[in-house]
C-alpha cells in the first residue's frame, strides 16, 4: 500500500507541481516585469559607463518598455471593462425576458377575461357560448358596439352640460343697461366694489383692467400677495352680474385635459370641469364671463393652456373650436357638434400670478399674448355712496371699447415716437417691440384713453409691462450702463415729466445688479 501512495503521490505531483510551477511563475513574471526597483538598479549599474549616443539609446530603451507595460495594464483594464459590460448585459436580457414573458401571461389572462365578456354578451342573445369561435369578426364587433349602444341609451355622457341644455331652455334675458359709456362703467364698477364688497381700488387699476378687456382675451394680474388681485376680477363679475368662475390651478397641470375635461372610457361619462360647464352656459347668453386662473404659474402655463392660447390668436371667432370627444353620440347636449365646444366669444380669462420660490416664471409666448396689469399696493380707503350692480350685454360692451378705439386712435406723432423707441432699444438691448405687442398697443391704448385715461400714461404702461419686461432676461450688469441713456431717449421723445412708469422700472432693474 506505501508503494501505491508513493507512485500515486510522485506521478500526480508531478502534474499538480508543474501546474503550480506555471501560476507561480506568471505571477512572478508580472511582478519581475513590473519590478521598477530592478529597473532603476540596472540604469544606476551602467550610469558611469554609458556614453553620449549609448545614453540616447537607453532612453530609447526606458520610453518603448515603459510604453509597453503602459500598454499592457490598458489592455487589461479594457479587457475587465468588457467583461463588466458583457455580464451587465446578460442581465439586462435576462431581465426583459422575465418581463416580456409577465406580459405575455397578463395578455393571455385579458384575452380570458375578454372571453368570458364575450360569453356573457353571447349567452344574453340566446347562442351557446362555445359557439364563439364561429362568430364571424364584424360580429363580434357588433357585439362590442353594443355595450356603447347600452350607455348612450341609459342617458348622456355629459350629466352637467345636458342639464344646462334642460335648465337654460326657456331662458328669458335680463333688461340690459345699453347706454352707459365706458368712463360710467369704470367709476361705478369702483364705487360698487367699495361700497358693496368693501374692496378698495385706485381708480388707474380699474382703467387698466378695464382696457385690457379691448387687446386680449387673457389678463395677468400679478404682483404681491395680498394686494386684491383675485378680488378684482371676482368684484368684476359681481358688479356685471354673472358671478366670475374660479378655477384653482393645481401644480399637476399638464394639459389641457385639466381645464376641459376627458371623457372616461372605463364608465363611458365625460368628466366635466367648472370650466367646460360655463363655456357651455355662456352659448346660451350674451352675459360678460370672466374666468379665474388662482395661481396661475403654480403649474407651466404654456402646458396646461398652450391649446387656448393658439385658439384665441384665430382672427375668425368661427375657428375658437375645441375638440372634446372623437365622435358624435345621438344624446350629446345641443352645443356639442361633432363632438366640439366653440369657444364662447363673451368669455375672459384673468389670470393671478405671484412670483416666488414656489411658482413657475410666465414665459414669454405667454406674456406676448396676455396684457399683464402689476397690482403692488393696497388700496387706500376712501368712502362711496351705495352703488348697484348692472346687467350689461357683451356686445354692447365690446362696442364700448371698439368705440374707444376708433374715437381714440393712437396719434401718428406718437406711432412715430414709439418706432424710434424701438431701434434704439433693437440697437442697445437687442430686443425689439414685435408686431403682436404694437396691435395690443393700439387696441389697449385707446380704450384706456375711453375709461378715462391718457395716451402718453397708456404707452407708459405697455412700454413698461411689456417691452422692459423683457429686459429681466438679459445681462442686468451688461445693461447697466445703458440704462441711463435710454431713460435720457426717453426724457427726449416724451419728455421729463412723463413716462414715469417705464422710467420707475428701468431704474429698479439697475438697482439689482
Amino acid at each position: 500500500m506505501d508503494t501505491v501512495f508513493g507512485f500515486l503521490f510522485e506521478f500526480l505531483g508531478q502534474f499538480f507541481g508543474s501546474l503550480w510551477s506555471i501560476i507561480t511563475g506568471l505571477f512572478t513574471g508580472i511582478g519581475e516585469a513590473f519590478n521598477f526597483p530592478a529597473y532603476v538598479n540596472i540604469i544606476n549599474g551602467y550610469t558611469t559607463e554609458l556614453g553620449g549616443l549609448a545614453w540616447g539609446i537607453a532612453i530609447l530603451a526606458i520610453v518603448l518598455l515603459i510604453a509597453v507595460l503602459a500598454l499592457i495594464v490598458w489592455l487589461i483594464i479594457v479587457a475587465v471593462k468588457k467583461f463588466i459590460r458583457s455580464h451587465r448585459r446578460r442581465k439586462d436580457t435576462e431581465s426583459l425576458v422575465k418581463e416580456v414573458q409577465a406580459l405575455n401571461k397578463e395578455v393571455m389572462r385579458l384575452n380570458l377575461e375578454k372571453d368570458k365578456i364575450l360569453s356573457m354578451k353571447v349567452s344574453q342573445i340566446g347562442l351557446n357560448p362555445n359557439e364563439i369561435a364561429e362568430l364571424t369578426g364584424e360580429e363580434i364587433e357588433a357585439l362590442n358596439n353594443g355595450e356603447e349602444e347600452d350607455v348612450e341609451a341609459n342617458g348622456s355622457r355629459f350629466y352637467k352640460l345636458t342639464e344646462i341644455d334642460d335648465l337654460w331652455s326657456e331662458y328669458v334675458p335680463p333688461i340690459y343697461d345699453n347706454t352707459i359709456t365706458l368712463p360710467e362703467f369704470c367709476d361705478r364698477f369702483r364705487l360698487f366694489a367699495c361700497s358693496q364688497l368693501g374692496l378698495y381700488y385706485d381708480i388707474k387699476i380699474i382703467r387698466l383692467f378695464v382696457a385690457a378687456f379691448a387687446s386680449t382675451r387673457l389678463i395677468i394680474l400679478q404682483g404681491i400677495s395680498g394686494t386684491g388681485k383675485t378680488s378684482l376680477p371676482y368684484a368684476f363679475g359681481k358688479f356685471v352680474n354673472n358671478p366670475a368662475v374660479i378655477a384653482s390651478v393645481q401644480p399637476s397641470w399638464r394639459d389641457r385635459s385639466e381645464l376641459f375635461g376627458y371623457f372616461n372610457e372605463f364608465t363611458k361619462k365625460y368628466n366635466e370641469t367648472e370650466l367646460l360647464r360655463a363655456m357651455y352656459e355662456a352659448s346660451y347668453n350674451e352675459n360678460v364671463y370672466t374666468v379665474i386662473l388662482d395661481e396661475m404659474n403654480i403649474a407651466r402655463v404654456e402646458y396646461y393652456f398652450a391649446e387656448m392660447l393658439s385658439i384665441l390668436e384665430m382672427p375668425s371667432r368661427d375657428e375658437w373650436v375645441v375638440d372634446i370627444v372623437p365622435n358624435s353620440w345621438s344624446n350629446d347636449p345641443k352645443h356639442i357638434i361633432n363632438g366640439q365646444i366653440k369657444i364662447p366669444p363673451n368669455m375672459w380669462y384673468v389670470g393671478t400670478a405671484n412670483n416666488d420660490d414656489s411658482t413657475f416664471a410666465i414665459t414669454d409666448k405667454v406674456y406676448d399674448r396676455a396684457m399683464p396689469i402689476e397690482i403692488n399696493t393696497k388700496g387706500v380707503a376712501f368712502e362711496a355712496p351705495l352703488t348697484d350692480s348692472i346687467y350689461i350685454n357683451y356686445k354692447h360692451f365690446e362696442d364700448l371699447l371698439n368705440e374707444a378705439k376708433a374715437n381714440n386712435v393712437v396719434t401718428n406723432e406718437s406711432i412715430k415716437k414709439i418706432l424710434l423707441l424701438d431701434d434704439y432699444v433693437i440697437e442697445h438691448f437687442r430686443i425689439a417691440f414685435g408686431n403682436r405687442i404694437v396691435k395690443q398697443l393700439r387696441d389697449f391704448v385707446p380704450a384706456y384713453v375711453g375709461c378715462g385715461g391718457t395716451e402718453v400714461d397708456g404707452l407708459d404702461y405697455v412700454l413698461a409691462r411689456k417691452v422692459f419686461r423683457k429686459f429681466e432676461s438679459l445681462n442686468l450688469s451688461y445693461i447697466r450702463d445703458e440704462i441711463d441713456g435710454l431713460c435720457a431717449y426717453i426724457d427726449e421723445l416724451f419728455g421729463e415729466e412723463n413716462m414715469n412708469e417705464s422710467k420707475d422700472y428701468l431704474r429698479m432693474l439697475k438697482k439689482l445688479v
